[in-house]
């Protein structure tokens, strides 16, 4: 019996990681055999709709001018493209220098309800076919939003995600070195998800809907973009994912704040699951079920569970002799938990070594989807969570 536990947490562990993109490719590329791959050209000025860019801010004084500065500068007509900031609790000089552009509309409250309740309140105030969602801390590339109003030409394209890019430096740390990494696997995995049918999921950084398909979201969620873009799916449209539409932020300050991070995004993760349980239905939902649990469901659950239950199962196992290849299993797990600590060690001294990190990086994603366990009873009834230092 022990056994069969072991190699049952094993085979979900590695499919998850890993045997899930590589399942994932092959069904693409077999796919792809069949159906040819429509690529859609940009529009022309006098054809692209009307959009409204929507950033919810709070307290980012610090990047106001270099956001605007950016949003300015995209390529897409000055009257076709509207900006609204919802800046709700700010106690800092945001609203002050948003008041410099004429082309912004500032929705402001004194309250702070939290992001989803700000972004169910500014939504109202959107009366273009497009909404763009974007975070006021990251920069996007000039032709993002003509990217990404092309992906709306297919109708039953719902939502459209952009990628998002950790900003290389020369000397990161850990949280930014490992972030970097993470979403360069990430962004692999939706792209090749969004190839198969579609995108699991849309990151704040940059992503897009049509307006008419916003639903109103619990005040209290903590993934919003994930929430409102997998309802959307949920209702039979797709979720685009556009390689072309990036969004580039800084990593985390330090493991400190990219603990904050992960911690709230892994409640949030158990928190969808049971908001989106009906995504797991195969019967109703197909390749979108099968997509869904294994990009998304199992990572947030009962992987980690598994992961971390490899090491006593195979402890236990060499104890009573099961045989030699338990015994390679077990020092092949602890070789990895010391590297693992190897990269803890040295990023509480701020140095940077690819080679450990990558294990501490995964080893500390995973113990913190069962922090968010502690943290989603914590904050059950509050949509409102302590930003992260960026780098």
């Amino acid at each position: 019996m022990l056994e069969c536990v072991f190699w049952l947490c094993l085979a979900l562990v590695f499919y998850t990681y890993i045997g899930y993109g590589m399942v994932l490719y092959l069904m693409v590329k077999v796919k792809e055999l069949f159906v040819r791959r429509r690529e859609t050209p940009l529009l022309g000025d006098a054809s692209l709709p009307e959009v409204t860019l929507l950033v919810a801010a709070y307290n980012e004084e610090e990047v106001v001018e270099e956001k605007m500065e950016n949003s300015l500068a995209l390529d897409y007509p000055a009257h076709k493209l509207h900006f609204l900031w919802v800046t709700d609790g700010s106690t800092d000089r945001t609203n002050l220098l948003l008041e410099q552009y004429s082309r912004v509309k500032i929705l402001y409250q004194s309250e702070r309800q939290g992001k989803t309740a700000a972004l169910n309140r500014a939504m109202e105030h959107v009366t273009t076919p497009i909404v763009v969602f974007t975070d006021a801390n990251t920069m996007i590339n000039s032709k993002s939003i003509r990217e990404i109003v092309a992906c709306f030409e297919d109708a039953g394209v719902g939502c459209v995600a952009g990628e998002k890019r950790i900003a290389a430096k020369e000397k990161d740390n850990a949280a930014g070195g490992g972030e970097g990494l993470y979403w360069k696997y990430e962004s692999a995995l939706k792209r090749l998800d969004g190839r198969l049918y579609s995108a699991m999921g849309a990151a704040g950084e940059l992503f897009a809907i049509r307006t008419e398909l916003f639903e109103k979201m619990d005040r209290t969620t903590l993934l919003d973009d994930f929430i409102l873009s997998m309802r959307i799916v949920q209702r039979g449209y797709k979720i685009a994912y556009c390689a072309e539409a990036y969004a580039i932020e800084g990593g985390s300050a330090d493991m400190s704040e990219e603990r904050k991070r992960k911690v709230r995004i892994a409640a949030g993760g158990l928190q969808s699951i049971w908001r989106l349980r009906g995504l797991m239905n195969i019967f109703r939902h197909g390749i979108v079920s099968f997509q869904y649990v294994s990009h998304r469901v199992l990572r947030w659950s009962i992987t980690p569970l598994a992961l971390f239950a490899l090491l006593p199962l195979n402890v236990w196992l060499v104890f009573v002799s099961s045989g030699v290849v338990y015994d390679v299993l077990l020092v092949a797990q602890v070789i990895f938990y010391l590297l693992a600590y190897g990269g803890y060690a040295l990023s509480k001294r701020q140095i940077k070594n690819k080679f450990l990190y990558v294990p501490y990086y995964f080893t500390f994603m995973n113990v913190n989807v069962i922090k968010g366990v502690f943290y989603l009873s914590r904050k059950r009834g509050s949509g409102t969570w302590e930003k992260a230092k960026r780098a």
